[in-house]
């Protein structure tokens, strides 16, 4: 009955590639048309997956070396296909991963990595400064990173001294983030040293498109860094 619910071809799931009559309701402030019903994959994820297939080398067959920071359940299996021993998962308490890490102090040489994916973890880093710039030690001169964060307005919002679950809720939106990013986040990148160029839904697909796969403004946008 379940999966009946949701047969038709109204919305399409680049992730899973199946069609559903709708995307379900997701989020602490719940999101219409956010989730894929089969697969679970959210907008930002369905973005990303789309970025990857259409313009990167991602699935050129050569071998890279990818770190994954706070692997999504529905985007592992993927990626670990893929690349196949290549691939290296990493969190700082998610016992499932290959590697326990902190990102503000990684335990590899320079240039290790070939890619990195690090999606909506930054803002709950307090030396987000530091994680970045780890991450750009650790990337090969002619790799290449997507850091992803929710933006929220203008201007990035932080307070050292917010600590307690409900004021950081209040404040930043949630009980374990330590700041609101804005648009200046790409600057904080440069900061690190990267060069970033940022890719929205408009660059990828039409409108039509667009409404198909559930991709809004609540994806966000994809933040290519290079060296």
């Amino acid at each position: 009955m379940w999966r009946l619910s949701y047969l038709g071809y109204a919305r399409y799931c680049p992730l899973c590639e199946k069609f559903s009559n709708r995307f379900v309701q997701f989020g602490i402030i719940p999101r219409d048309d956010a989730a894929c019903p089969r697969c679970r994959a959210l907008e930002r994820h369905r973005l990303l997956w789309l970025y990857l297939t259409c313009q990167t080398d991602f699935f050129d067959g050569k071998a890279k070396k990818m770190l994954h920071v706070a692997p999504e359940r529905w985007l592992e299996p993927k990626f670990r296909k893929t690349l196949r021993q290549d691939y290296l998962t990493a969190d700082l308490y998610d016992p499932d991963v290959m590697v326990k890490m902190d990102i503000t102090d990684i335990q590899y040489p320079a240039a290790s990595f070939d890619i990195i994916y690090c999606s909506h973890v930054l803002e709950h880093v307090l030396d987000d400064i530091g994680a970045m710039s780890e991450f750009h030690r650790v990337l090969k001169d002619d790799g290449w990173a997507i850091l992803l964060v929710p933006i929220s307005g203008d201007k990035t919002y932080e307070d050292v001294s917010i600590v307690d679950p409900e004021s950081r809720l209040e404040a930043f939106g949630q009980s374990d983030h330590v700041r609101k990013y804005g648009r200046d986040y790409v600057d904080r990148l440069k900061t690190a040293g990267f060069i970033v160029n940022t890719i929205s839904v408009n660059d990828l697909v039409d409108k039509g498109r667009a409404e198909r796969m559930g991709l809004t403004e609540a994806s966000g946008e994809i933040f290519y860094c290079t060296k």
